[in-house]
């Protein structure tokens, strides 16, 4: 197959969304542009797993791909929110070398021998309530915080701040829940480096 993985439709689709992500970064004090733009964004992340399939184009690189997007997405918009917000952005990274280093592609389906509230957040792809509870915390978090200090919330979707809180609270308990599923990785990774460690011997 070589080079012509990259130009499988998934992959372009990546591509779109690296340009997103540049329009973003240029209009962050634009708020209506950049949330529209970063909306798109996340939208788009859910198109090319379903072309993937659709088209029977699912790679490895494409797998790489789409999650490496998605952290730069998520990394910047932390970064430029909050001074805190590269914890949570070395957090993502950490546990994408993590995962990708020694579950390989298929990561999201080797998680049958965790805790129950893994179990329950990885199972079907995350495509269960529990799943999609952590996914919306983690994807949409940040952007609804953007939007929340940005006014657009209250501007242009005329949400009464009570509703904002609310769902933010919400988004929060996701993200939490996903952060929880994160260290477990971490953990898990690093008993398998330590199993995993060959033993050297000292030469006399």
């Amino acid at each position: 197959m070589g080079l012509k993985i990259l130009l499988f439709v998934p992959n372009i689709i990546g591509y779109i969304r690296i340009f997103l992500l540049l329009v973003c970064w240029w209009t962050f004090n634009y708020p209506a542009v950049f949330f529209s733009c970063y909306v798109i964004f996340i939208i788009l992340d859910g198109l090319d797993g379903y072309a993937a399939r659709q088209l029977n184009q699912v790679s490895e690189f494409g797998a790489w791909f789409d999650v490496a997007i998605d952290n730069f997405g998520r990394t910047m918009l932390w970064c430029l929110l909050f001074k805190w917000g590269h914890f949570i952005s070395s957090l993502e990274w950490c546990v994408f070398v993590c995962t990708h280093n020694s579950m390989g592609a298929d990561w999201k389906n080797k998680f049958g021998e965790g805790p129950w509230w893994v179990r329950k957040t990885m199972a079907n792809g995350f495509k269960t309530p529990v799943g999609v509870f952590a996914i919306f915390g983690l994807h949409v978090l940040p952007i609804w915080l953007y939007g929340y200090y940005n006014q657009i919330l209250s501007s242009i979707f005329l949400m009464p701040l009570t509703m904002q809180w609310l769902i933010i609270a919400f988004l929060v308990a996701g993200r939490l829940l996903c952060m929880a599923v994160e260290f477990w990785c971490i953990c898990i990774h690093i008993l398998y480096l330590v199993r995993n460690e060959k033993q050297t011997k000292v030469m006399d």
